[in-house]
């Protein structure tokens, strides 16, 4: 069983937020290094590359033990997760996993769970059912009511197998696409996505009532 590498996207402007956001404080700790922390202790996971913001490469952790590099993000996300990818060395082998640095409630079991559907499929996501109904609106009208049972929340970590994500980057970045989420980048090859549980907990940080919510979550 090959291990994981991990690519930890926290690069953004985090403009709803106020400023970036994976550099707020929660707990005395930097929003990015909640994940990053739980990543450097797993045992199945062999590297970690970092991105961070250019003008905030100071501020973070350099380089060292299984945090093998720290790479400056891109113009959007896209950009950001092909950079830290270049940093992930071809001869890696196994599962190349990439979480948002603003997930901070990030459990070891799902890091686990990702992996090894990724290993068996080439590519796997979590997700979450959706508790509200959903409509899909033009204008102010509704046009229709979606199956909830067929949706699901997407979070991260994402896995893939190294050649899967070497082929979904290289082919967006020929054709100019730009996609949501890097199983977006999958799916438009053709490929297969897996989806698993994900996790309840495992909240993106986007506006500053997320994180006055993970403080709530912390308590519980």
């Amino acid at each position: 069983m090959g291990a994981a590498w991990a690519v930890i996207v926290a690069a953004g402007r985090g403009e709803r937020f106020g400023g970036p956001k994976q550099l707020a404080p929660l707990r005395g700790r930097s929003l990015f290094r909640w994940s990053l922390d739980v990543f450097l202790a797993h045992e199945e996971v062999e590297g970690v590359v970092l991105v961070a913001p250019p003008e905030a490469l100071g501020l973070v952790p350099a380089a060292g033990g299984k945090l093998r590099a720290v790479v400056a993000g891109g113009a959007r996300r896209q950009d950001s997760v092909a950079n830290g990818f270049r940093a992930v060395p071809e001869s890696a082998s196994g599962v190349v996993l990439i979480h948002d640095g603003a997930r901070p409630l990030l459990a070891p079991e799902l890091i686990s769970r990702v992996a090894a559907a990724a290993r068996e499929s080439g590519a796997a996501v979590p997700g979450v059912g959706l508790e509200d109904t959903v409509k899909e609106v033009a204008g102010r009208r509704v046009v229709r009511t979606a199956d909830r049972g067929a949706l699901v929340r997407v979070q991260t970590p994402q896995g893939f197998l190294y050649p899967v994500l070497k082929e979904a980057l290289e082919a967006a970045a020929r054709d100019r696409f730009y996609g949501t989420d890097e199983a977006v980048l999958v799916e438009r090859t053709g490929r297969p996505v897996t989806v698993v549980p994900g996790d309840p907990r495992n909240i993106k940080v986007t506006t500053p009532l997320d994180l006055r919510i993970m403080e709530a979550l912390l308590d519980d």
